[in-house]
């Protein structure tokens, strides 16, 4: 059975010596494997342009009972993504948002609203020209609403700390859980009214955008097993003064 998808590109990993499998987060039935074959021939290497991380493209995919990989035909880009690959700020966003999203995403079914938030995220990312040194941590605090582990801003008071294993603000800490301080709990507010939109008026020196990246993958560790050590937060660190 052949169907027609859009995909994002999450990553490509080596699977035997003659082929490679290509994990792409589509929108009708979530994250799907497809087994491609490697080659140097010239359509192999056009292929493997339309096949980097957050590539957004379209595709008919062959899909067979019993068998967990899919094969792709018809591959073709939907949006050209040009400045993302020749800017090196936007490249190591990017490098980041597909490490994340492939630790992070699991399902194989359809999610509407997690396909057009991350869509559209690749979609401004390649368009804006500047401001946009807080993208990947907007990115990171809003995926929690999709993946259920949003902090619960409803809780929040000055002076209260972040309870980071229940996802709420409490009066004073649990034993036996983790917490923020209530200083470190405040940037959690400000997190909660950064959007896409408005993302360029928030202050940050480098030092607080790491800090509060660290904070967020501790947070996302504790809620999700699957992340283990990134690679690509080190290569963030080191750009947007």
């Amino acid at each position: 059975m052949y169907e027609s998808l859009q995909g994002v590109v999450l990553n490509v990993v080596k699977y035997n010596e003659r082929h490679n499998i290509v994990h792409i987060y589509t929108d009708r039935r979530g994250l799907m494997g497809f087994l491609v074959a490697q080659g140097a021939t010239r359509g192999a290497r056009m292929r493997n342009a339309m096949l980097m991380p957050l590539s957004l493209v379209s595709l008919e995919a062959r899909l067979m009972p019993g068998r967990d990989l899919a094969m792709m035909h018809d591959l073709r880009r939907t949006v050209p993504l040009t400045t993302l690959y020749a800017d090196p700020r936007k490249n190591a966003i990017a490098m980041f948002m597909a490490e994340l999203l492939t630790h992070t995403i699991r399902e194989h079914e359809r999610n509407e609203g997690l396909w057009r938030y991350i869509t559209t995220a690749v979609e401004l990312l390649e368009a804006l020209e500047r401001g946009f040194a807080n993208f990947h941590i907007c990115f990171l605090y809003h995926l929690g609403a999709f993946l259920g582990i949003q902090p619960d801003m409803s809780t929040y008071a000055d002076g209260y700390w972040f309870d980071m294993t229940e996802g709420v603000f409490v009066h004073s800490p649990r034993p036996g859980h983790e917490h923020l301080r209530p200083e470190e709990a405040r940037v959690l507010r400000t997190l909660s009214r950064m959007t896409m939109a408005n993302m360029m008026l928030f202050r940050f020196t480098r030092d607080e955008r790491n800090r509060v990246l660290d904070t967020c993958i501790t947070y996302y560790r504790l809620h999700h097993s699957a992340i283990g050590t990134l690679r690509s937060p080190a290569i963030l660190k080191q750009l947007f003064d």
